[in-house]
Parts: structure tokens; sequence; C-alpha cells
């Protein structure tokens, strides 16, 4: 079972105690791991990351992976921080095999770095896959949020309005008629005040769209474009407050597919993108799993 972090006297805080700014308080009877309770004038920032890494439910494993990824990409465990294996076992009180696991993911997502004589160190952030899903909500709920923000923004400004004016050549009828599915639930939601499922449909809207572009390139950023949809509990557009004008735009969308209109789609894709500019939106609620 997963506890609570131990004490400093655990030997895992390093010469300027980042670690142990981190008080770790354990519900009775779980076994998940509790987020640290952030320290600092930002305590939204620290709600939010314990909704977010309360939320995942994917072991052992997965509870470390969240844990550590967050400290690293907040900036606690700084670049070329060294980070060992044991110590983060003793610390979690967690196996060797789940320390291992967790660090090799976090490998993959170029956090980090294991060397022979080295040992494994936090890489810095021009290393990291700033493209992977968990980085990009990692980051969408730490110091870095208005960056991620504005760059999930303008990575859309570039990939949906081609996404859009592609689709519109490769059309198959059984997506067309998802696609207006999606924007008749969304219409209903609007009409109920129900953001939530608004939020849903408008997501797979936007991945079908990505996905019927006939390009794989394109295809395989989807993924990112519905993390992007799904850390901020809405599109990067504002439509976690959805209005008719955006509806409109999705609208106008589906009618340029069903005509082959590449640069219509087009066109209103680009509108769509500019119905809420992205600096008035709020912190972001964590994405579901």
């Amino acid at each position: 079972m997963m506890t609570a972090a131990r004490s400093a006297d655990s030997g895992l805080a390093g010469p300027t105690g980042e670690l142990d700014r981190y008080p770790y308080v354990e519900a009775p009877g779980t076994d998940r791991v509790v987020t640290p309770a952030w320290d600092g004038a930002d305590q939204d920032l620290g709600r939010v990351g314990r909704r977010a890494a309360g939320s995942r439910g994917r072991g052992l494993h997965g509870q470390l992976v969240q844990q550590l990824g967050q400290m690293i990409v907040s900036g606690d465990l700084g670049a070329d921080r060294p980070l060992v294996p044991e110590e983060i076992g003793q610390r979690f009180e967690v196996s060797r095999t789940v320390v291992r696991e967790s660090l090799r993911v976090l490998e993959a997502k170029g956090l980090v770095s294991a060397r022979p004589n080295v040992g494994t160190r936090v890489r810095p952030v021009s290393d990291w896959n700033l493209l992977d899903p968990d980085i990009i909500e990692w980051r969408a709920f730490g110091p870095q949020r208005d960056d991620q923000r504005r760059e999930l923004s303008e990575l859309r400004w570039t990939i949906e309005p081609l996404a859009a004016r592609l689709a519109a050549g490769h059309g198959r009828e059984e997506v067309q008629q998802r696609l207006s599915d999606m924007v008749e639930i969304m219409g209903h939601a609007l009409a109920q005040g129900d953001s939530i499922t608004f939020s849903r449909a408008d997501a797979e809207f936007h991945s079908l769209l990505i996905q019927v572009a006939g390009n794989r390139m394109l295809e395989h950023l989807s993924g990112i474009v519905s993390a992007a949809l799904q850390v901020s509990g809405g599109p990067v557009t504002g439509c976690d407050r959805p209005t008719e004008a955006s509806l409109v735009h999705h609208s106008r969308i589906v009618d340029a597919l069903a005509t082959g209109d590449g640069p219509g789609a087009e066109a209103a894709m680009r509108q769509l993108l500019t119905v809420h500019p992205e600096v008035e939106r709020v912190v972001p609620a964590p994405r579901e799993h």
C-alpha cells in the first residue's frame, strides 16, 4: 500500500529541502497517494493539483508517476535534481519495482534521464515531451498554466483550420452524421445550461474532425487537441461557457463539410477559435479519467 510520505529523516529531502515543503496526510482506509498540500499564496493551484491526482485511479504506479510528474513540472524538483530510487521508495513506502517502473515512464516523457555512474536526474524543460497529454495536464495545473493555455491556443489555431479544410474533401457519410449529432447534442445542452455535456460533445466533434482530415500526421495530433480540451473542462476558446455564437460556428463547419467547401470550413473553424480569446479564460478544471 502506498502511504503518506515520511518526514525529512527519510533521506529524500535534498539540501534545499524542496520535497519537505509538502505536508502529507493519509485518509483512513485508502491506499492512494495523497497529493502534497501546496504551500504558498496560490491556494487555488493546490486545490487543482489535489483534484487532478485523486481522479486517476491508476494504482500505485500511476499515482507515483502523477506525484513525481507534477513536482517536476511545477519546478519543485528542478533540473539536474538527483532522484534516488531507494529514497523515493522509502519516502512513499512503495516497492523498488513501483519506483523503477514510474521512473521509466517519466524518462519516456523526457522528464528524467538515467545514466550509469550518474543516476537518475531531472531533465531541463527543453528535453520534455511537451506534447505528451500528461505533461499538458500537469503544466495546465502548475505555475506554467498561462504559458500552457497560450501555447495550446496557438497550436489549435495552426492544426484545426487546416484539418477542417482537408476534411471537406474526405468526408464520410457516417462521420458527417456523427458531427451533426454532436452539434445537436451541444444545442440541447446549451438550452439546458449543461456545460459538461456541451464540453464532452465538443471534444468529440473536434477529435472526429481531425481524424477525418485524411492526414495521418494530423490524426496523430488529435490526442493533443483532446488533451487541450479536457484539461480545461472545455475548448481552449472558452466553450466552458457555451454560447450561441460557438454553436453557430460548429454548425457552419458541418454545413461546409457536407458541401465539400474546404475554404468555408477553414474560415468557420478560425471564427470558432476566436469566439472567446484565450486570455479571458480562468484556471482550468482537471480533465476526467
